[in-house]
């Protein structure tokens, strides 16, 4: 049984809703995949808020339509798809997806679209090997608590010096 035109109408309200929140979408090839690994995939996806959606690509394109940061996305809307969508961490999400496509060597990754350009297979490879966001934070926060102590230091070294200075003029005065 096909779908109606009304469950079409909803299933690309639902993804303009998601496009509207997402920062990066991924086109996966999913041809083969399992229920039960598809599943998995989501389950990877969830802490980086990545929603992975499988949809036709025709519902896909009237989603995309009239949204201009979405258009490029158009080139990518071949064959079988599943549409990787994050609003989070873009970094873990692309390595949740590495991970899986290691695990099950089946999946690949047709292309993705970010601040809408177009990445190629080595862009989204090089923004998976990113740190997280996590790990950005607290080197920043390392940063900046060596930069303190290294005021505070600098700060208490100056009245010791001072001090030092005034007992050597003294000793030196005295003799």
């Amino acid at each position: 049984m096909g779908r109606t035109l009304e469950s079409k109408k909803q299933i690309v309200e639902e993804l303009k809703g998601l496009l509207g929140e997402a920062e990066m979408a991924l086109v996966l090839n999913y041809q083969g995949l399992s229920i039960k690994e598809m599943s998995d995939l989501r389950e990877r996806l969830q802490p980086s808020n990545g929603v992975c959606k499988v949809t036709k690509n025709t519902l896909m394109r009237h989603a995309i339509d009239g949204n201009g940061a979405w258009t490029n996305l158009e080139s990518l809307l071949t064959g079988t798809n599943a549409f990787v969508l994050v609003k989070g961490d873009v970094g873990s999400a692309l390595k949740a997806i590495q991970g899986f496509q290691k695990d099950t060597k089946k999946s690949e990754t047709k292309g993705g679209l970010y601040e809408g350009k177009l990445l190629s297979q080595d862009e989204i490879k090089a923004i998976a090997s990113l740190p997280s966001k996590e790990v950005l934070l607290a080197q920043i926060a390392g940063a900046l608590n060596a930069i303190a102590t290294k005021v505070a230091v600098g700060v208490n070294e100056v009245p010791s010096g001072l001090a030092r200075s005034l007992k050597q003029h003294a000793e030196s005065d005295a003799s």
